[in-house]
C-alpha cells in the first residue's frame, strides 16, 4: 500500500479530467480496477489495471502548462459538440483542458494542462489567487462607480469581495479579482447600469499574458512558482 494512491489522483494524474470529474465518474460506477467496479476511497497500486467505460486509462503523460491568448468567439469547453471549443481551436497534440474559464465573448490570459492536481489547487477559492483585467464600459467611468465596484456588490445570491480598481480612461478601468463569480464583472458593472464592452484578462497569479499575440499559447515549466 506505500506506493499506492487514490483512484480519483490516478485518473486526474493521467491527464483526462480533474479530481472532482473522476469522483463523479466513481459514483457514477464508470471506472474499474482489475474488473471491479471502482468506489469511493479505493486506491490504485502498482501493475493495477484501470478502465474508464470499460477502456483502458494510459498510464501519465508528460505535465503540459500552457499560457494562451484566448480570442473572443472561443469557447472556454473541452466539449466537442461546441463548434467553438477551445481544443478544436489549439488543435494541441496532447489531451489537455482548461484551468477555470473566460466567458465566449471576453478575451486573454486562460492557463491549460493535463495536471489535474493543479486545477484544483488553482481554483480553490481560498487561495485568493489574483486575477487581473482590463474592461471598457459603454459611458465614463464616475468616481462612485469605482468605489462601489471596490467595496462589493450584490450579485448571484452573494456580495463581490473587496477588489482593486483603478481608472485607466474615460471608459476603461482595471480590476483585480480574488473570487471567481459566473460573469462576475459583466454582471457588477450592470448593477451599476454599465454595459462592458471589451473584456481581457491579462494576469493571473503572478502569470502576465504579456505580449503573447492573440490565438497563440506558451509554454512553461509549471504553474506552481507562480502561486
Amino acid at each position: 500500500m506505500a506506493d499506492s494512491i487514490s483512484l480519483n489522483k490516478f485518473v486526474a494524474g493521467t491527464g483526462i479530467c480533474s479530481r472532482r470529474e473522476a469522483d463523479r465518474w466513481i459514483e457514477a460506477g464508470r471506472l474499474s480496477i482489475n474488473g471491479t467496479v471502482a468506489v469511493k476511497g479505493n486506491r490504485v497500486e502498482p501493475g493495477d489495471h484501470v478502465t474508464l467505460d470499460g477502456r483502458p486509462i494510459g498510464e501519465q503523460p508528460p505535465p503540459v502548462y500552457l499560457a494562451f491568448h484566448k480570442p473572443a468567439g472561443v469557447t472556454s469547453t473541452t466539449d466537442p459538440k461546441d463548434p467553438d471549443n477551445l481544443i478544436d481551436f489549439l488543435n494541441y497534440p496532447q489531451r489537455i483542458f482548461p484551468v477555470g474559464r473566460l466567458d465566449k465573448a471576453s478575451t486573454g490570459l486562460l492557463l491549460l494542462t493535463n495536471d489535474g492536481d493543479i486545477v484544483n489547487e488553482v481554483l480553490r477559492v481560498e487561495n485568493n489567487h489574483e486575477k487581473e483585467y482590463i474592461v471598457t464600459v459603454d459611458k465614463p467611468i464616475t468616481d462612485r462607480f469605482i468605489q462601489r465596484m471596490a467595496g462589493g456588490l450584490p450579485i448571484l445570491g452573494t456580495r463581490t469581495r473587496s477588489c482593486e480598481v483603478e481608472r485607466l480612461a474615460t471608459r476603461t478601468f482595471r480590476i483585480v479579482l480574488t473570487q471567481g463569480l459566473n460573469r462576475q464583472i459583466r454582471r457588477m458593472c450592470e448593477f451599476l447600469g454599465y454595459r462592458v464592452l471589451t473584456l481581457k484578462r491579462i494576469r493571473i497569479m503572478k502569470i502576465e499574458l504579456g505580449d503573447l499575440p492573440v490565438g497563440h499559447y506558451r509554454e512553461m515549466d509549471t504553474f506552481l512558482n507562480h502561486f
